[in-house]
């Protein structure tokens, strides 16, 4: 039986604790938030389960073997840190970090002590996802032509971080899943709309190496909640509703061909191809759940996470490369990437 700590019992926070207090196999001993009338939440629900505001209790509790952490990003880093030079496993809340190189520390320290580190990238643990990659690592897209993603609604304001790093992230996290590929380049476009608040829009376009592009666009301010995301193929074309109820994939037999004319062969012949569409039947789960029984599966089998700390680095260095973008009004700026082992 792994027994799981959780620090941050805000807004994300009560999800996780419900999920891991059903999990096979854990048990939730911990919980530290420092709102007393959040912990008496837990008291109310989880009567069995301590509770406190001090994290460091939390992580000094010889009879956790896991921390996951819930908090807001800047703090991330520092609790992320503690919990595995406790020897604790850990799962953090996206994104992994505020910095690219706090992430590589987090991973260098969880590969040292063999600790499994990971990040909740949730998405990648949906259903929905899993059939655009399974779909898109057999090729029956044909070639990739372009990701585009929006992701709208009106709030939540963060305080300690932009739209992109509250809300693409999440579309970040599913390209970098889906594609397998990592972009070389962003531009990325914003603007704060509150005074003393960060930039509540933002529009990201990534290039690689190929003919391949990316787009990403959020918002805090829209009258309307929309999450589509377009994925085109040269064979086929995905759209991804996150907010349909059944059809959450819609798989459509459309695209171009492009040919050069018997006349005159610097002249291209566009023909357009519309096909059937179809909605694939997915599995109905919890993306959560599925998500917290492959952190405890990586834990008692020793296995990599699909989510683990490089993917949560990937993710946090294209999020910097936009940050600094959109502070030069869309510069485009080189992504680093990983050295090789």
């Amino acid at each position: 039986m792994i027994t799981v700590g959780v620090i941050g019992y805000g807004y994300w926070g009560p999800n996780l604790v419900r999920n891991l207090a059903e999990a096979k196999g854990a048990r939730v001993g911990f919980v530290s938030d420092l709102r007393e009338e959040r912990l008496a939440q837990v008291r109310v629900k989880y009567p069995g389960v301590a509770v406190g505001t001090d994290a460091l209790a939390l992580l000094a509790d010889p009879s956790v073997d896991a921390v996951v952490i819930a908090t807001p990003v800047s703090t991330h880093f520092e609790l992320a840190l503690a919990a595995l030079q406790a020897g604790k496993h850990v799962l953090v809340e996206k994104p992994l970090t505020s910095r690219a190189e706090q992430a590589e520390r987090l991973i260098e320290e969880a590969d040292r002590r063999g600790l499994v580190l990971m990040v909740d990238h949730t998405f990648v643990y949906t259903s929905a996802v899993e059939k655009m990659r399974e779909l898109t690592v057999a090729g029956e897209l044909g070639d990739i032509y372009y990701y585009d993603s929006v992701r709208i609604n009106l709030g939540l304001f963060q305080h300690d971080v932009n739209v992109l790093w509250d809300l693409a992230v999440h579309d970040l996290s599913i390209m970098d899943y889906v594609l397998g590929r990592q972009p070389v380049a962003v531009s990325a476009t914003g603007l704060a709309h509150v005074q003393g608040r960060p930039h509540n829009i933002g529009y990201m376009t990534m290039f690689f190496e190929d003919r391949l592009i990316a787009h990403v666009h959020v918002n805090w301010l829209s009258p309307v909640k929309v999450r589509r995301t377009l994925l085109g193929g040269s064979r086929r074309m995905i759209l991804f509703d996150d907010l349909e109820a059944s059809e959450k994939i819609k798989i459509y037999d459309r695209g171009i061909s492009v040919n050069p004319s018997s006349e005159n062969v610097y002249q291209m012949l566009v023909g357009y191809r519309t096909g059937d569409m179809w909605a694939p039947q997915l599995a109905l789960r919890e993306a959560l759940s599925t998500e917290v029984a492959h952190f405890l599966d990586c834990i008692t089998n020793s296995r990599t996470p699909l989510t683990d700390g490089h993917a949560g680095l990937r993710v946090v260095r294209l999020l910097e490369a936009a940050s600094a973008s959109m502070d030069a009004q869309g510069r485009l700026v080189d992504i680093a990437r990983e050295t090789p082992a």
